[in-house]
């Protein structure tokens, strides 16, 4: 079973980095298939921390080849400055590869996320870095520029006259000045020379790789309920952030994918706006916020709202993932609670829903129907193995497991490499908790 999509289950920043780092030592390829650098991954390796934007995380495990699939849209100064960055720390990034299919955030996008934000009453809570832009003009088609047009110099230059007339006409309604094509050719014609080497026909390459048998592990940006179908619209981000969106890409057939894990904190977080139906606004939800769970973002550094774990929010997200099992994150942050709660069901207007509302006016409304359990009052730090996790650890475990009703191949009690409970391994080994 050689094709494994790694996603996030909740509104990101479950802690994807961390379990990608952990599975790629195990991978030949790892694809990242959405997104662009408004994701974060923080990846902790002995005593090093590395953030991560748009490299894929197995960059950190020699001879893992990293791919960045077309479904992403590729800001190439960000690419350039993470690369710089890695290598400063001697790591090996000859074996990154960006799609020619991929399409350019170009200045604009940024400039148009903020500036759109800014005029609309109703805020999205966007990270401003273009994204939503990017794939607009992706989707519209005239103003997009794609990775193989940018470097060819004569495509480029056309496609960027084309775009630029149309964007410095639409930028003028916001009073702003426009651009330069000039400036920007020569800005990104430099980027292009330093990009080159990595480009290339990365479905070819991921398929080759699929039908020989080699590990591929396809790894998702924000989450669930950010997805652009699926999450919490129009709270979301712009892309397919659930499993489905892996084959689209990364520029593969369906069949190709064989197991899902999707990621999840042992409780709940939510960067933006939008409704939240277990959020804690009081000392308890700063307690998981500033305690050990260090919950602010790895691109913006805004702080994260802090919940309880959401298993109506879950059974959605593993029903529209497909999902085989999860890998628990950040058990060890509940180790200093006497009491944790679990959403078991929503209230709305004295109906118990047992199922996430498309409606937000609906989940706006919505009061968690909870269930208590103890708590374990000791450190779950470090731990290795299953039988050495307090036995309220482990019935809490149990009890979101079949509230689910999902398998747990991984627990996650550190932010370090080696604080990890692997109970399944996705490429085939364990039978899973």
């Amino acid at each position: 079973m050689p094709g494994v999509v790694v996603v996030g289950l909740q509104w990101g920043d479950e802690g994807k980095g961390k379990m990608v780092d952990y599975l790629a030592g195990q991978a030949d390829v790892v694809v990242r298939f959405q997104g662009g650098n408004n994701a974060g991954h923080t990846v902790v390796v002995g005593d090093e921390e590395f953030k991560l934007h748009l490299i894929p995380s197995g960059i950190l495990s020699p001879g893992t080849l990293c791919v960045i699939g077309n479904g992403v849209v590729v800001n190439p100064k960000v690419v350039i400055q993470e690369l710089e960055g890695l290598k400063k720390r001697g790591i090996d990034v000859s074996g990154l590869r960006i799609s020619d299919r991929a399409h350019l955030i170009m200045p604009w996008h940024p400039q148009l996320d903020q500036l759109q934000e800014q005029s609309h009453e109703l805020k999205l809570g966007t990270t401003g870095r273009g994204i939503g832009p990017a794939y607009i003009d992706k989707a519209n088609r005239y103003n997009a520029v794609r990775v193989i047009d940018w470097i060819n110099p004569s495509a480029f230059r056309r496609r960027l006259e084309e775009a630029i007339s149309h964007i410095n006409k639409q930028l003028a309604l916001y009073d702003h000045k426009g651009y330069s094509v000039e400036d920007i050719f020569a800005e990104y014609s430099v980027y292009a020379e330093q990009l080159r080497e990595f480009v290339c026909n990365t479905s070819v390459l991921v398929d080759q790789a699929l039908r020989s048998g080699q590990n591929v592990l396809f790894e998702g940006a924000q989450g669930t309920l950010l997805d652009i179908d699926h999450g919490t619209y129009p709270f979301v981000s712009s892309s397919s952030s659930t499993a489905g969106g892996a084959a689209i890409g990364a520029g593969v057939g369906p069949t190709r994918i064989d197991r899902v894990m999707g990621v999840v904190k042992a409780y709940t977080t939510r960067v933006g706006e939008g409704p939240f139906p277990t959020e804690l606004l009081g000392a308890e939800g700063a307690l998981m916020r500033n305690g050990r769970g260090r919950e602010y973002g790895v691109t913006t550094g805004r702080a994260r709202r802090c919940g309880w774990f959401d298993a109506v929010m879950l059974r959605h997200a593993v029903r529209v993932n497909g999902t085989d099992a999860i890998a628990l994150t950040k058990l060890d942050v509940l180790d200093v609670f006497e009491k944790i709660k679990v959403c078991t069901a929503y209230r709305y207007r004295g109906q118990i829903l047992a199922d996430f509302p498309a409606s937000l006016d609906i989940l706006a409304e919505c009061e968690p129907v909870y269930e208590e359990l103890p708590g374990w009052h000791c450190s779950t730090e470090g731990i290795s193995k299953l039988e050495d996790l307090p036995a309220n650890a482990r019935a809490y475990v149990d009890f979101l497991a079949a509230q689910i009703d999902v398998r747990v191949a991984m627990i996650s009690v550190g932010w370090r490499r080696d604080e990890t409970i692997l109970l399944e391994n996705m490429f085939g080994v364990g039978a899973g908790y």
